[in-house]
């Protein structure tokens, strides 16, 4: 299986991903009151909407071509916290609706590969269906325990604000400047790289286990 052929046939389930990811953010928002990604057409499956050139284009096509796997990210669905009744518990339930997206994504990749491997006969289309799930299933899984982590602007880090004490949140908020260097930081010094790999091994793990491929 050539390289172009690789990435052709992950961009579909990285693409996916990312743009899931942000929908249901910005549904998730619209749900708890607040119509801003509504209004600017954000709550679409229409990957244009969401693309970055870098994150959700540049960045994946690098990583496929040097580690033969898959990451990126979409423009942040935008979210005014002043429409919603809760703000502080609401952004929260907004923050997580991304990780849970990836999650529920990577169940959908797990039925994909889980298909192929006992219906579809060996050949070019069951390799294909194989190599497309399981980046699904991996790229969501990344996507998923990344932003988990509790560091703002990422989505464990709002998360934590919405679960903090009022006084302690306004003083986290603070730490987001500073935030994304910050895993630019982990993630040179192959530091990230040690926090996340066990987590993402573990329910690699357990998807696997669930679904009888482990």
């Amino acid at each position: 299986m050539d390289l172009t052929y690789k990435i052709l046939l992950a961009l579909p389930a990285v693409i996916s991903a990312i743009t899931l990811h942000e929908v249901s953010h910005g549904w998730v928002a619209y749900k708890l009151g607040d119509s801003t990604a509504k209004d600017l057409g954000r709550i679409t499956v229409n990957p244009v909407k969401h693309m970055d050139l870098i994150g959700t284009v540049l960045m994946p096509l690098v990583m496929i071509v040097f580690t033969g796997m898959a990451f990126g990210y979409a423009k942040p669905v935008p979210v005014d916290v002043r429409n919603f009744e809760h703000p502080q518990k609401d952004m929260a339930l907004v923050a997580l609706a991304g990780p849970i997206s990836n999650l529920i994504m990577a169940i959908f990749w797990m039925l994909v590969l889980v298909i192929s491997l006992k219906l579809v006969p060996n050949g070019m289309l069951g390799d294909a269906l194989q190599y497309m799930a399981g980046v699904g299933v991996i790229i969501n899984i990344v996507l998923m325990v990344v932003n988990f982590l509790p560091i703002l602007p990422l989505d464990g880090g709002r998360v934590l604000m919405g679960v903090l004490p009022f006084k302690w949140a306004v003083m986290f908020t603070k730490t987001e400047r500073f935030g994304f260097l910050f895993v630019i930081l982990l993630l040179f010094t192959g530091i990230l790289d040690k926090i996340l790999m066990p987590m993402v091994q573990m329910v690699q793990k357990n998807l696997f286990s669930l679904f009888g491929l482990g």
